[in-house]
């Protein structure tokens, strides 16, 4: 097992979690036994982190609430940049946060995902699905559904293509977006555009040599847990919930797989890019170099994060032509 203080990473990552260790001292909710106290508490925590550790909104960026019937009301955080044409390419795009918590306003989420839409051209709705433990799956599945068809059948009122619509998400929410595509691989009224999946949780268990070397230190200490309140007491039944273990991926469209180089979860998103590559789906990868799990978010100190998030949007324009 490797410690993170014998590796050589941007010092940037070690004030991070200096300033975790040091917030979390004063905020007792974190350890609640009530879901929604830690919710509130790891939002207040990853707030007050965001505003040193990651670059605020960047203006050109047009952002809105609103909500999509989609089963239940499921609200969505719209980024816009102000030079999208009057049907722009987009993406509905999930959030991380553990299964467990997370939100469209999150100030993380909510500086990363305007400053992606921006520089990529793409046009981003961030969804605001269900949480566990009180909604296991596959109610997170059952909403992202909802919002892909709320948003085709309404593609001309909200400015979307519907010919260049896709799905997207950062951890938890990767793993959300890949068990709807999976989903949805034989019903052609759901066709997606593209599929993008970022430190994704490509397995429900722990896969290779990752899973041990970087089991504790590396900001997912309790991912076997959230796994658990996720699936809830009965499991996942479908077959879809664990990716890498779906009997099949020909269905899936071009797909992005992005890891980091110090992430518990690297080589099951490896393993999830070979198995789409040997079922002939056109997957890319990429490999963090020196990041962590959470790191990617570190753009106001990390060289190394920003050009993450410049691949990201390099990749989304290529993938949705956003340059032609």
């Amino acid at each position: 097992m490797t410690a993170l203080r014998d590796l050589c990473v941007d010092p940037a990552v070690f004030r991070w979690i200096d300033r975790i260790t040091t917030l979390s001292e004063t905020m007792p909710d974190l350890t609640s036994a009530d879901p929604e106290c830690r919710r509130t508490a790891q939002r207040r925590l990853s707030d007050l982190v965001a505003v040193d550790f990651t670059q605020p909104v960047p203006d050109g960026v047009e952002i809105e609430d609103f909500s999509l019937t989609t089963g239940t009301a499921s609200r969505v955080r719209r980024y816009r940049p102000r030079s999208a044409p009057d049907r722009a390419p987009s993406q509905l795009w999930l959030h991380g946060g553990g299964f467990t918590g997370g939100a469209v306003d999150e100030l993380l989420a909510d500086r990363l995902c305007a400053a992606l839409a921006l520089a990529s051209g793409v046009q981003l709705f961030s969804l605001d699905y269900r949480l566990a433990p009180e909604q296991p799956y596959p109610a997170q599945v059952e909403d992202t559904i909802g919002a892909l068809a709320a948003l085709r059948d309404g593609a001309g009122r909200l400015g979307i293509d519907a010919e260049r619509l896709g799905l997207g998400g950062n951890s938890a929410g990767a793993a959300i977006a890949v068990s709807t595509a999976l989903r949805l691989q034989d019903t052609a009224s759901s066709l997606l555009y593209h599929l993008d999946l970022e430190v994704p949780v490509a397995a429900m268990r722990p896969v290779g040599p990752s899973a041990d070397e970087f089991a504790t230190g590396f900001g997912l200490d309790g991912f076997n847990g959230l796994v658990a309140l996720y699936l809830g007491p009965d499991g996942a039944a479908d077959g879809y919930a664990s990716a890498i273990d779906a009997p099949r991926f020909d269905g899936l469209p071009p797909t992005r797989i992005a890891v980091a180089e110090y992430d518990p979860l690297r080589d099951a998103g490896i393993l999830l890019a070979e198995r789409l590559g040997a079922a002939d789906v056109p997957v890319a990868l990429d490999i963090g170099d020196g990041q962590l799990h959470s790191s990617l978010g570190l753009t106001a100190q990390m060289a190394g994060a920003r050009e993450w998030q410049a691949r990201h949007a390099e990749a989304l324009a290529t993938a949705y032509r956003t340059h032609v």
